[in-house]
């Protein structure tokens, strides 16, 4: 599956947006947009699919996802039917509108919240009551009230997100250009995703960008917090993880070494590091979570 750059409808002059949507199925797309998401199941189940780990969900679920985290809620179906999909989504943009007020000293907790959970999180269910009360007032709420329900409902995230775990493993393509401001981490990054299926070195992406292997390896765990071989192997595991997903299946081996790996050996270490198990077991685990929401 590759990943659609989606564009949330925004109304001018507002920094944040209720969506409700009564649609057949849920958006069928893998995405990933700019803004954090909030989203309530109110109606229907499926698979949640986020980076490469699956998640079951069903009626009255609530996600928090994370800005440019790239997802997507593949509805059940039944007898070739998909049930009605209903959900409530609050969006909002932590770079946008709304940087300025983060920023403030007061509003630190929030800050630290919204980077601390960029992998996102499923809210406990235990804690539904809580956070569909407060979606509820924030969506009936007009003007400034709004904003004043949207922060009470961060600030009730944050307490939550203590509990719960991510929704995936460590980030593996984020927003370089928003959080960290740099051109140069945007172009060596985009180099690395233009021929991550190719036989890249080291040596390669440190000439392309103009740096000396030891100084580029420096940079590179600086503003991405991994190393460029560790990158490189996520970016290529989870391209193999989008292909296992799709339901006309090549062989492991032909996805392998067509997502940039020259070894199964060492495909087989390193997709196991990565995602925690085979790919064998990989695609089991996916049918098995797809079969038991239909």
């Amino acid at each position: 599956m590759k990943t659609l750059q989606f564009n949330v409808p925004t109304t001018r002059g507002q920094s944040l947006t209720v969506q409700e949507d009564v649609l057949e199925t849920f958006y069928p797309y893998f995405h990933r947009h700019q803004e954090a998401q909030l989203m309530w199941i109110k109606k229907g189940s499926g698979i949640l699919i986020v980076e490469d780990t699956l998640h079951p969900f069903k009626e009255n679920d609530i996600f928090f996802l994370g800005a440019n985290q790239p997802h997507v809620f593949k509805s059940a179906s039944q007898d070739g039917l998909s049930n009605e999909s209903r959900s409530v989504s609050i969006f909002f943009d932590p770079n946008g509108k709304l940087k300025s007020l983060f920023s403030l000293d007061e509003f630190e907790s929030l800050n630290q919240f919204i980077y601390n959970n960029s992998r996102g999180f499923k809210v406990p269910e235990r804690y539904f009551e809580q956070i569909s009360e407060r979606v509820c007032q924030l969506n009936s709420a007009d003007q400034m009230e709004k904003l004043m329900h949207f922060f009470y409902l961060l600030r009730a995230l944050a307490n939550i997100s203590r509990e719960a775990d991510a929704l995936c493993n460590e980030r593996v393509e984020v927003a370089f250009d928003t959080i960290h401001g740099s051109n140069r981490i945007n172009f060596i990054c985009n180099y690395i995703k233009e021929h991550y299926k190719d036989e890249i070195t080291l040596e390669d992406v440190a000439d392309h960008a103009n740096l000396t292997p030891q100084a580029f390896c420096r940079y590179f765990k600086k503003h991405c917090g991994v190393t460029f071989v560790t990158y490189l192997n996520r970016i290529r595991v989870k391209e193999v993880c989008n292909q296992l997903n799709e339901e006309h299946l090549d062989s492991v081996s032909f996805i392998a070494y067509n997502s940039g790996f020259n070894s199964i050996t060492n495909f087989n270490r390193v997709f196991k590091q990565i995602v925690g198990c085979n790919p064998k077991e990989y695609v089991q685990q996916y049918k098995q979570t797809l079969y038991s929401v239909i």
